[in-house]
């Protein structure tokens, strides 16, 4: 699996001013790593698509292929790098998540995948680890 490491600010955004709501930071990251995407081609179809009790951060479309994108940031490695923290019981509800997507809108021979994008700063600049076909 070949990641993509980039650093620098993601045009139109910058790292989260606040740090005490998670929805917020989360929130934040998701715009960063979609912006990153979009300039890297992809085409975003939807943010934070819920289905259950589950949520898939990014749906996008690179080439023909659907892809699933799940979001990490982190303004620290205090916990390893973010890309890491996508647990097998993530993934799970990730692949519930996209299996609801696909039958909510009758999308049937189409291929899919799931992506990681792990962003955190690194002495005041954002960094992009892109990690395609993660899971």
């Amino acid at each position: 699996m070949a990641a993509a490491v980039e650093s620098g600010a993601a045009s139109g955004s910058g790292p989260p001013a606040q740090r005490a709501n998670t929805r917020s930071v989360g929130g934040a990251g998701e715009r960063i790593a979609a912006a990153w995407l979009r300039e890297r081609g992809f085409r975003i179809v939807e943010l934070n698509y819920r289905f259950g009790r589950g949520e898939v951060d990014i749906v996008a479309e690179d080439g023909g292929t659907l892809v699933f994108c799940e979001v990490k940031y982190r303004a620290t490695d205090e916990f390893g790098p973010p890309e890491t923290a996508v647990t097998a019981r993530k993934q799970r509800q990730i692949r519930f998540v996209a299996q609801g997507y696909l039958l909510e809108r009758g999308i049937r021979d189409t291929a899919c995948r799931f992506d990681v994008v792990g962003i955190r700063e690194v002495g005041g600049q954002v960094e992009i680890c892109h990690l395609p076909n993660a899971f």
